[in-house]
């Protein structure tokens, strides 16, 4: 699988959805005689030209703070800055990939070199993303959710027509919705109008088009990401997403998931992002992740992810060596 983020990669597919609602917020803002953003006046938040909060920018969810709480913090919710910056460089030095102990094994399962991976270079104050329950750790599950086959990623990659979804770059692995953390495009783009949101990912370069209070299809309407209508509460963007085409988008969730993402900014540089799972399904309660963002001047690349895949002509030569040899035996 190739990482999109170097320079040879160009942000084609996908980026036509941003486009298009860049240019549509352009254009109203010609026709309102403004500028497309009302400035900050003392201190205050920019507004767009309909008067809610400005939340565009293309903003970075990477953070070395794990989902759920370590052991180690107790029942501590919130770290001093030198204890998150002391778990930021533990991490780090854990997560090294060019790290060349523990045997043949690890070595190749570290994959690329440290240089690709991009897990973020600091952990916020809080001990996990989980804020509820305030242990930090997830409810119980149910027993069907226990027993719902966690097949996101699958088992089997030795066949061209088994290989998952994600492995085949349809879905990605962090940008859902929810978006959380993971090892690499952890970048996102922001872009509003009056009558939509766009939150276009980097990852499998997704572009989630969001009503502004739109209202949900039948329930026999299914999307891969779900179905996601939005609307206003004070400087807040409450945004509810349901709908689901297939099982485990979440942490093993059942296809009735029901997704409340909150995005609201807590500074210039800082885009707060809460997000709440209600799945009686699959957990005994909901529960509630916050992931900080960071304003971020990177660029959106195209995430290449199967273009030139030479390993998977290895693999699935690989798998018929083993069955040769099984029917030898």
């Amino acid at each position: 699988m190739q990482v999109s983020r170097a320079p040879w990669f160009t942000a084609i597919a996908g980026a036509a959805a941003v486009a298009l609602a860049a240019a549509s917020l352009q254009a109203q803002s010609a026709r309102s005689g403004e500028s497309g953003v009302t400035p900050r006046t003392n201190g205050a938040s920019p507004k767009t030209p309909e008067g809610t909060p400005d939340l565009q920018g293309t903003w970075s969810f990477a953070t070395l703070t794990p989902f759920e709480r370590p052991a180690e913090f107790g029942t501590k919710a919130v770290l001093t800055k030198e204890e998150a910056e002391a778990y930021a460089k533990r991490t780090l030095e854990q997560r090294n990939m060019d790290r060349r102990d523990g045997g043949s094994r690890a070595d190749v399962e570290r994959a690329y070199n440290n240089f690709w991976w991009d897990f973020g270079k600091q952990a916020s104050l809080q001990t996990s993303l989980l804020v509820d329950p305030p242990d930090g750790k997830m409810p119980p599950m149910t027993e069907q959710g226990k027993n719902r086959p966690r097949d996101f990623f699958g088992t089997k990659f030795d066949n061209p027509e088994e290989r998952p979804i994600a492995e085949r770059c349809i879905l990605g692995f962090n940008s859902g919705p929810p978006m959380l953390p993971s090892a690499y495009n952890n970048n996102m783009q922001l872009v509003q109008t009056k009558d939509q949101v766009v939150i276009f990912n980097e990852m499998i370069h997704s572009a989630r088009v969001i009503r502004i209070n739109g209202k949900h299809p039948a329930d026999s309407v299914r999307y891969l990401i779900g179905d996601s209508i939005g609307h206003w509460e004070g400087s807040t963007l409450i945004v509810d997403t349901t709908n689901y085409a297939r099982e485990g988008m979440v942490r093993g969730s059942s296809r009735n998931l029901h997704l409340i993402e909150r995005f609201s900014i807590a500074d210039k540089d800082t885009l707060k992002y809460e997000f709440t799972v209600d799945d009686p399904a699959t957990w005994t309660k909901q529960w509630t992740a916050s992931v900080p963002m960071t304003r971020t001047d990177d660029l959106i690349f195209e995430y290449a992810c199967h273009e030139g895949n030479h390993a998977l002509a290895g693999v699935l030569r690989g798998a018929r060596v083993q069955e040769q040899k099984q029917t030898q035996k």
